[in-house]
């Protein structure tokens, strides 16, 4: 445990952020889990929910979460499922 003033605010942020970040990195995985099965099983939600995958992907590139050629390229993976 640091001693110092701004060494302890940095950890107490620090810890803050790394939940938000698992937070929302849990959240993007789980609409594009949903997409994916909602997609397999033919449902005729699949295209709303792919609009929420996409809306997920892109919030966690923009937050530097994900890389953003990672997210390009699992939206573009997801735009072939809902096509096939």
């Amino acid at each position: 445990m640091p001693n110092i003033k701004s060494a302890i605010k940095r950890t107490k942020t620090a810890q803050i952020r790394s939940a938000r970040n698992t937070q929302a990195k849990s959240a993007m995985r789980s609409a594009v889990k949903k997409f994916e099965t909602a997609a397999a099983n033919n449902d005729e939600n699949a295209k709303e929910l792919l609009v929420q995958a996409v809306s997920k992907l892109d919030k966690a590139a923009a937050k530097g979460l994900i890389h953003k050629n990672a997210a390009n390229r699992q939206k573009s993976r997801l735009m072939k499922k809902l096509a096939n």
